[in-house]
């Protein structure tokens, strides 16, 4: 389980003078095995900055294509740069590395000549700024979340103490934040506030409006809660602070749909999953699996079903195994617009 310092800080009341290394002793001292501590943004100093573009010039006359792009970095005159990347546009928000930065590997950024053209700093990818292993492109900040000139490492909370504890079986209340939050703030002896204190249930009344739920066999599950969406926008992007949470759990950012249901079982611990509710048909029904049955989950594998996976189900077939994995059938898509 990967646990973010900054994170666990809005439950656990952790004073700021104590070390990682103290913190991490404090999880010991509760039964739990700090495998690594990882120093995000320690190894990143100067001037990492948001850039607006504004314009692009394709260079076609070398080998490999590349780009030379001019940048708004709120200093009052353009900045140009050298990059060959081809995921963003005119109008887009970036990361830029200004000349006397450091970047994690030791790679220092300087103002130099290359393919005919002065390139005055660098635009970043997730790699280069340490946060997660992505080639492909470089970080394109959604379009409302910054201005040119402002501190992208601020910006994208980079700089983190993240703990890798291991986490046994007995223990699974502490495969989340919350779990974590009040093992540490009990291990130091400091407040510990509960996420879900401040949930009014009288704000969330129940209602027969949307997809109802039936429960086929009393043993295999006791409860089941759905809340249906409706004018869902399945162009919305996820807000750049959840996504950071995620990524720095381990996991990658997909889609906002996809991104809350992570992002509360990361926070609480409590699986959830989101279907397209056009998909369904009837009733959403919690059965065991049947002779012969198979399933298409999300990652486009056949899995054959043995009579005793729990399911989750409609009144015409089979939407995913329950708290394990999202079937093909009724998954999230950019059309989706009712959850």
């Amino acid at each position: 389980m990967r646990v973010p310092l900054s994170w666990l800080k809005e439950f656990a009341n952790i004073p700021d003078h104590l070390s990682a290394e103290e913190i991490s002793t404090a999880f010991v001292n509760v039964g739990f095995e700090v495998e690594e501590i990882e120093h995000a943004g320690r190894d990143l100093s100067g001037q990492v900055v948001v850039g607006a573009v504004r314009a692009i010039e394709e260079i076609t006359e070398f080998k490999k294509p590349i780009r030379w792009v001019e940048l708004d970095c709120g200093e009052g005159s353009s900045r140009f740069v050298i990059c060959g990347a081809f995921n963003f546009k005119v109008g887009d928000l970036v990361p830029v590395a200004l000349p006397g930065a450091v970047l994690p590997g030791n790679f220092a950024i300087a103002k130099r000549e290359t393919y005919g053209k002065i390139s005055d700093g660098m635009i970043c990818s997730s790699r280069e700024l340490g946060l997660g292993q992505e080639r492909d492109g470089i970080v394109v900040l959604p379009k409302t979340s910054a201005s040119p000139g402002d501190d992208a490492i601020a910006l994208l909370q980079i700089s983190d103490v993240i703990f890798d504890i291991a986490v046994n079986p007995d223990r699974g209340y502490a495969l989340s934040i919350r779990g974590m939050a009040r093992e540490i703030a009990a291990a130091l002896g400091v407040s510990f506030t509960d996420p879900i204190s401040g949930i009014d249930l009288k704000n969330y009344p129940t209602s027969d409006l949307g997809v109802r739920p039936r429960i086929d066999n009393s043993s295999t599950a006791s409860i089941i809660y759905l809340r249906t969406l409706e004018s869902f926008d399945p162009a919305a992007s996820t807000p750049l602070w959840m996504r950071r949470r995620i990524e720095k759990c381990g996991m990658r950012s997909i889609s906002l749909a996809v991104d809350v249901t992570n992002y509360v079982m990361l926070e609480l611990g409590q699986p959830l999953h989101a279907f397209d509710r056009e998909k369904i048909s009837g009733e959403l029904r919690i059965r065991l699996a049947e002779k012969g049955e198979s399933i298409k989950t999300l990652d486009g594998q056949i899995r054959d079903l043995a009579q005793n996976d729990l399911l989750i189900a409609d009144d015409k077939k089979i939407l995913a195994l329950a708290g394990t994995m999202g079937g093909a059938d009724s998954e999230v898509s950019v059309d989706t617009k009712s959850l």
